[in-house]
Order: structure tokens, then C-alpha cells, then sequence
């Protein structure tokens, strides 16, 4: 496959990019006892990419036979050339880097092999078995088995040759409990680069049933979180939420080109003393096996270590070669696409705020220097925008008073400007989890990401009941 890309890169009359994705999907979930999915999808074609007088052309096969993607390269020129003339700003150049040449290969596409398909659908029928039969009042149970085999070839006419494998698992469970009319439901799972060794590694199913179905439980009979301005403990899952929905987006080149709350503050304090907040394509940090790893993005670029935040100090976006060469930088290897028909955008990879060092404290000391306020944990749904406002549900919120540990409580949201909660931050521990690589980041196009960090001290605004 590589021999016919480069074949066909080197007679192109223009800048081309030609990317072959072949993906293998496999997802099975189970609700209320009844297997709801088993499906097996393969999708595999090439994405053609041209520039032509400053403007981009794109075009797509499904195809794999030469004379397709030869076409394809022809469809994408025409469509840059007809596009051009309305085209306000011409791309002046792509930024220059060291493209990858060779192979890449992240998580383990042979250990997932090892377990059938009869394996992966037993485990998740038996999963939301165990969790709905936990408590008489379990209501319902859901649990689901997800895996994404990827294989990529990526040709660029200015050196990019590499060949990529990947493979990201995930395993969730859900449960609600009731009494009457009162319902709550707890989730948990993990998303790995890796296989089931790296997927279970934290908990294995029958442990994060348990976890799963007692907290639906326990959250039953707890009362409603009150309100207001307060100083909380964020536990790590809630700091790589905050970190990629808050803050990442923010810093992505496109939306800050397009006037986010980030634009124009490169060299200025956005944030406390004691936060570094970085984007890495490998995990750099922690566990090697985030759900958001990727060693070359979708244009051929190494996808490194970026540090976004410096000691609070803003010190980069995030870039593909066509930001990066507007801003002056070098790319940062964000560039990616869900499929072969899709262009890449600028997305995240695995974002999250680095433990403390010299001055680590431990979660315990933490919670001692609160005298009235929250540990908050579990990540629930919520929402964030460019300006880096967000609002997100919370599954547990332990009162502190006095600096000791209380009741559970629910129902609580937080909200605020992110960057406002960064510079509140007093406190950060030396523990570390990568805690969101479940589920998909949204832009257009899914993506597979993470985040995480350690357990971090700040003021924000909780909202209960």
C-alpha cells in the first residue's frame, strides 16, 4: 500500500496528502438484561488532500485500486482550483517540521485478538447482570464493550511516510437505583490504548459493578448538595474534564483564531503558580495506556508533549501545519480525522494538569486545609464553550468541615470561567489518573481523547438543589 502512495505522490503536480485508514469496530451493550448491540463494522478508503493556489481540496474513495485514488487526487485539485477565486485569504505556506518516516505502533491489537467475540459478549451480559442484581433497588443496568483497530498509511509529496497501528478499548458500566419516583444513576468504566491487561488494570468487572451499583445506591438516600461560591478538592477525573473541555478548546489555533478566551494571551499569567496544563500524543505522564494516545497525527507529524501552561503562564496552542505556520510555531501534532472521509481538524489528544512536585501535598492534606467545602468526583454530562465558561454535573460531593471528610451528597453541578478556577488554585497533590477516556470528544467529528491530573484545590461555584 505505501509503494502505490508514494508511486502516485511523486507524480502530483501539487502539495498532496494521501491517507489510507482501515478501522475494525466492535461494540456490544446490554441494558436491562437485553443484548441491544453486537456489532461488528469494518471501514477502510483513502483521504486525499491537495493545496492549490492557497486553498485546500479534499476528496475521499472507499476504494484501494490505483486508478480510484488516482481520481480522487484529481476530484480534490478541482475542487481547490474552482474553490480559490472566493477564497478571502490564501494559505501562504504549511509550516515545516520533521515528518514521520517509518512504522508506529500503540496499544495491543494482538492481546485484544486473544478474546473472542463469544468472550467479550459474555463478559457484558454478566457485567450488567451482576450490577442490576446487586440491590433490590437497582431499577436498571447498562454495560458496554467498545474496541477501535486502526491501521494507517500516511504519504505527503514533502516526506511524510509513515505507517501507523492503534488499538483503544473501553468498558463502562451504568446503574440506576430508585425509590418511588426518586431515580439516580452512577457510571464508571475505563478507555485504554491497550488491551484487557491495560483496561482492567484499575478494576476488574466484577469490582467495578460492585463500585458502580453502591454508589447508585448510597447516592439514594443522600441529601442534595447545597449552593454557592466555595472552595472544593477536585478529584482528577473532574481536572481532565475541566482541562480538556474548559480550557483545551480554548487554546485549540482554530478557535483561537476565531476570538476564543485565549486568543492574544501567549506569555501571560491565566493561571496559579501551581498549574502546568499540557497536551500529549504519547502519555507522558502516568499509566502509558490514555485512551487519547497518538504518535502521529493525520498530517505525518509527531504527535509530542505540548506544555499549554506553564506555571500558569500561557505558552502555546495547539497547532496543525497550517496554524502553526500563521502563528510562527512550530506544529504541535494535533491534527487528526475520525475516518478516511474526513479532513483533519485540530483536536486534542491527552490533556491534563501535571502533579505537583516539591511542594506535593497528599489528598489528605488537601481536605485539612478546607475548613467548609467539597471533595467533588465523578464526572457527569455537562457543557463548555470557547470562552472558557463551563458547566458540569458532579456525581459525588463529600462536605468537608473543618478540614475532615462528611456526608455524601448529590446533585451538584460547578460552573464558572475556567481560567478564574485556575487562578484560584492553592493546592495541588502528587497523585496522578488519567480518568475521562471513555466515551468521545466532539468537533465536528468524534475523536478519541483523555485527561486527567492529580487531586486539585480551588474556589468555584457549586450548584445543588
Amino acid at each position: 500500500m505505501r509503494d502505490i502512495l508514494k508511486t502516485i505522490a511523486a507524480d502530483a503536480k501539487h502539495w498532496t496528502e494521501l491517507r489510507v485508514h482501515d478501522r475494525r469496530a466492535l461494540q456490544i451493550l446490554v441494558r436491562k438484561g437485553t443484548l441491544e448491540t453486537a456489532a461488528y463494522r469494518k471501514t477502510c478508503g483513502v483521504g486525499v488532500r491537495v493545496l492549490v493556489n492557497g486553498t485546500w481540496g479534499f476528496s475521499s474513495t472507499g476504494s484501494l485500486e490505483r486508478t480510484d485514488i488516482e481520481r480522487a487526487v484529481r476530484d480534490a485539485t478541482a475542487s481547490a482550483e474552482a474553490s480559490s477565486a472566493g477564497r478571502l485569504e490564501k494559505i501562504e505556506r504549511l509550516a515545516e517540521c520533521e515528518l514521520a518516516v517509518g512504522d508506529f505502533t500503540s496499544g495491543n491489537a494482538a492481546e485484544l485478538a486473544t478474546h473472542t467475540t463469544e468472550e467479550k459478549a459474555a463478559l457484558v451480559v454478566e457485567a450488567e447482570r451482576r450490577t442490576r442484581d446487586a440491590s433490590d433497588r437497582i431499577r436498571s443496568a447498562m454495560s458496554r464493550y467498545t474496541e477501535l483497530i486502526d491501521e494507517k498509511w500516511i504519504v505527503s509529496t514533502d516526506g511524510a511516510d509513515a505507517h501507523i497501528e492503534d488499538a483503544k478499548a473501553e468498558f463502562v458500566i451504568a446503574a440506576t437505583a430508585a425509590s418511588g419516583d426518586d431515580m439516580v444513576m452512577s457510571y464508571q468504566g475505563a478507555g485504554v490504548t491497550g488491551g484487557w491487561p491495560e483496561l482492567f488494570a484499575r478494576w476488574t468487572p466484577e469490582e467495578l459493578s460492585g463500585r458502580v451499583a453502591k454508589m447508585a445506591v448510597d447516592l439514594l438516600d443522600a441529601p442534595y448538595a447545597p449552593g454557592g461560591r466555595t472552595t472544593v478538592v477536585l478529584a482528577p477525573d473532574l481536572v481532565g474534564l475541566l482541562a480538556h473541555e474548559a480550557i483545551g478548546h480554548t487554546v485549540e489555533a482554530d478557535f483561537v483564531l476565531s476570538g476564543s478566551a485565549a486568543a492574544d494571551k501567549i506569555g501571560e499569567r491565566v493561571a496559579s503558580e501551581h498549574v502546568t496544563l499540557v497536551d500529549s500524543g504519547p502519555a507522558s505522564i502516568g499509566a502509558p495506556s490514555a485512551g487519547g494516545v497518538v504518535l502521529v497525527d493525520d498530517e505525518g507529524v509527531h504527535a509530542q508533549k505540548s506544555v499549554v501552561i506553564e506555571n500558569g503562564v500561557l505558552k502555546s496552542y495547539l497547532h496543525d501545519r497550517e496554524s502553526a505556520a500563521r502563528f510562527g510555531v512550530a506544529p504541535t501534532g494535533n491534527s487528526r480525522a475520525w475516518l478516511y472521509r474526513d479532513e483533519p481538524i485540530i483536536r486534542m489528544r491527552n490533556t491534563y494538569l501535571e502533579p505537583a512536585n516539591g511542594d506535593a501535598k497528599s489528598l489528605d492534606e488537601l481536605v485539612a486545609g478546607v475548613n467548609d467545602g467539597f471533595l467533588l468526583k465523578g464526572a457527569n454530562s455537562g457543557q463548555a464553550d470557547a470562552t472558557a465558561e463551563f458547566m458540569f454535573g458532579v456525581q459525588e460531593a463529600y462536605e468537608i468541615k473543618k478540614g475532615k471528610l462528611g456526608k455524601l451528597m448529590r446533585g451538584a453541578t460547578i460552573s464558572g470561567d475556567a481560567f478564574d478556577v485556575l487562578k484560584s488554585v492553592d493546592a495541588v497533590s502528587s497523585d496522578f489518573e488519567w480518568s475521562i477516556g471513555t466515551g468521545h470528544c466532539g468537533k465536528g467529528q468524534p475523536a478519541k481523547v483523555d485527561g486527567g491530573g492529580p487531586y486539585v484545590r480551588c474556589e468555584l461555584t457549586i450548584g445543588g438543589r
